[in-house]
């Protein structure tokens, strides 16, 4: 691994390191509640909308009391909607709404509402758990790659998990894509907020040009 692309990791993680679920307010632990908003989180970062507003709206359910998904399924499809809509998250708020309501009771009657248990289920296998992920409404492989990508640092099964949209802005960046070379260019615990500024990076020419210029003037 060269010097340059430690240099680059090192750039692109003070300027953009963190992590998604950190951007939505979620202090992400190994417990149900703050399992749960990572997963409505990927969800809403799932829909071709800013990421920034899909934070919001993350924030906006959660004041609504909508933490859990007893408390979610047991909101009215009115408010799922009203809090989407005070989040920004207009333009799939209705759609949106009967997902995270039918996710919730899907969570509920199969694992208890205990994300924890899906983990239990998948037995250690990042492959099945990812199957498990996308049987959640409005959860397919993109949401299933972001809900890896952030909960990598509480589940040390997963990491190093980084997906397709990280390896988009890995090659952007001229660093190697593979998710095992990428991990080795920062510290494990840097994996989550390594991720999502690769994420930033490819979403963004603009990151990726201003992250390689400071990368060369640090020479």
């Amino acid at each position: 691994m060269s010097t340059g692309d430690r240099d680059i990791a090192a750039a692109l993680l003070r300027s953009h390191g963190q992590t998604y679920a950190e951007e939505a307010g979620i202090r992400l632990r190994d417990t149900p509640q703050p399992l749960y908003r990572l997963v409505v989180l990927a969800c809403l970062l799932s829909a071709r909308i800013r990421a920034s507003i899909a934070a919001d709206t993350a924030r906006s359910l959660a004041e609504a009391g909508m933490k859990d998904p007893r408390r979610m399924a047991g909101a009215t499809w009115q408010q799922r909607v009203d809090a989407l809509g005070k989040g920004g998250y207009r333009r799939y708020d209705e759609r949106t709404a009967t997902q995270l309501g039918d996710g919730a009771q899907l969570l509920l009657d199969r694992y208890r509402g205990d994300v924890r248990r899906m983990r239990e289920e998948a037995d250690g296998d990042p492959g099945r758990l990812r199957k498990l992920l996308q049987e959640i409404p409005g959860l397919g492989p993109t949401g299933a790659d972001i809900f890896l990508r952030e909960v990598q640092g509480v589940w040390p099964e997963v990491y190093p998990s980084f997906g397709g949209k990280a390896g988009e802005g890995a090659e952007r960046l001229g660093l190697p894509r593979d998710p095992g070379a990428l991990a080795r260019l920062v510290k494990r615990e840097q994996a989550p907020a390594f991720a999502a500024a690769l994420v930033r990076a490819a979403l963004d020419k603009e990151i990726a040009d201003d992250v390689r210029k400071t990368a060369r003037e640090g020479d």
